[in-house]
Formats: C-alpha cells, structure tokens, sequence
C-alpha cells in the first residue's frame, strides 16, 4: 500500500537530553575563562531581536521603524516614532515590544527544532529577516556587519543537504542561548536607566511606568512572569508529540 515518510522528529527522550546537554553547556560559558567570548555573537542576536522588537512593536500601534543601531559593546538601539497624539499605551506597547521579543523567539525556536523541515523553514525565515533588515532599517557599519553575517549563516544552515539534525540543533541551541540570555538580563527588568553605547537613558520599564504609572519594579515582574509562560509554551510545543510521531510510523495514503 502507498505510503508517506512522516517527517524525521527528535524523539523526545533525546530531546531532553540535547536540552539539558545545551543548556549544561551555555550556563558553563558563564564561569569558565574566556567563556563569554563565545557566548558573544549569541548576545549580539538577543540584542538584534529585543531592538527589533521595539521597531516592530512601533509599527504595529501605527508608528514608523526609522532606524536600528548596534554597537561592538553589544548595546543596540531602535529608533522609531509615534503620532503626537499617540496613546500612553502605544508608547509602552512600543517599550514592551523589545522585552517580549526574546522570549518569543526563543519559544518559537524551541517548537521549529522539532523537525528538519520546520528547523529549515524557521532558518529560512529568520535568513529572510535580516536580508529585509538591511534593507530597511539596518544604519551603522556594525549592525551591517552583523546582521549580514547572521543572515548568511542561517541561509547556509538551512541549505545543509541530507543532515536534518544540524539545522534541528542549531534551532534549539538558539533558543536556549535566547533563553539563558533573558534570565542572565533579568536584572535590567528591575532597573529605571539603561546604558548604551550612547550614554543613559530610561530602561523598558522605565518608559513604561512613566506612561502607564505604576511602579517600574512592578512591570518588571509582570513582563518576567509573562517571560517564563511564553518559555513554558516553548518548551511544551517542543516535546508534544503524537504517538504517531514519535513511533515515526508510515502512514497509509488514502
């Protein structure tokens, strides 16, 4: 009888092995010498999507996503404007945007590792958003630099023949670089100033309790509340699995 190759997928046990393999691995970086030098392309992508998600969080209140910027420090900046008459809420949406974004992504990572064709897909598209990036936003020579270099990377991952469990596990030591990277920054959820590359300003939850008036620390604890089930959504879709699935029967063709 006809039948369909169901897609190859991580088995679940082994899943959970890789899991706490990576993340064994990337808390390690954090403490042994000269470790956060490899953790620091991974820092520059936290960076890269946080500012991303501020200039997105912009467009969706109805704003415009002029410019980002990041610097050899790691520091970034999205610049972006809003109507006059723009809405308190709009300009917290917007602060909110960039402290969100890191979770998300690391969430949806985690659910497109679970397959070769979905870690594929999810390389193409991230490929996809740096090349829109440089056309659009993208303004300073090492933001440029960057974001072309992680574009090409991806793209290449993505093209890899045969091997599905290079683009599975780049996907998923993505997301627990992206994961380890908001709870490594939790403090700057608790702080009223950031500093960049271009001297202090107000922090995310600065800019939010300034328009939505309660107390910074308290935002703080809401968006790292709202961090953690975006995380646990993550990590739930990556190992739900059918039964079917995870025999990797062949199905019949009706």
């Amino acid at each position: 009888m006809p039948t369909k190759d169901v897609p190859a997928q991580i088995n679940p046990k082994h899943g959970m092995i890789a899991c706490l393999a990576i993340s064994a691995v990337v808390i390690a970086l954090y403490f042994v010498p000269y470790g956060m030098y490899a953790l620091y392309p991974f820092m520059l992508i936290y960076t890269f999507i946080h500012e991303m998600g501020h200039g997105i969080a912009a467009l969706l209140v109805g704003g415009d996503f002029v410019k980002f910027e990041m610097w050899l420090d790691g520091s970034g900046m999205a610049t972006s404007m809003l109507a006059q008459d723009a809405s308190r809420f709009a300009r917290a949406f917007v602060a909110f945007g960039g402290l969100i974004a890191p979770p998300i992504m690391a969430a949806v990572c985690m659910m497109l590792g679970r397959t070769g064709k979905s870690a594929r897909i999810g390389l193409y598209i991230f490929a996809g958003i740096c090349a829109l990036s440089l056309i659009l936003v993208v303004r300073n020579l090492f933001g440029i630099i960057f974001v072309a270099v992680c574009g090409m990377a991806a793209f290449g991952l993505a093209k890899l023949p045969k091997s599905d469990r290079i683009p599975q596990y780049s996907m998923l030591f993505l997301a627990i670089t992206l994961l380890t990277a908001v709870f490594s920054r939790s403090d700057y959820l608790f702080t009223p100033t950031a500093q960049t590359a271009v001297g202090v300003s107000p922090s995310d939850v600065g800019q939010i309790a300034e328009n939505l008036y309660l107390p910074y620390g308290v935002w703080g604890a809401l968006i790292a509340i709202l961090s953690i089930l975006t995380l646990i959504i993550g990590v739930r879709g990556f190992f739900l699995t059918s039964d079917k699935s995870s025999h990797a029967k062949q199905l019949p063709r009706e």
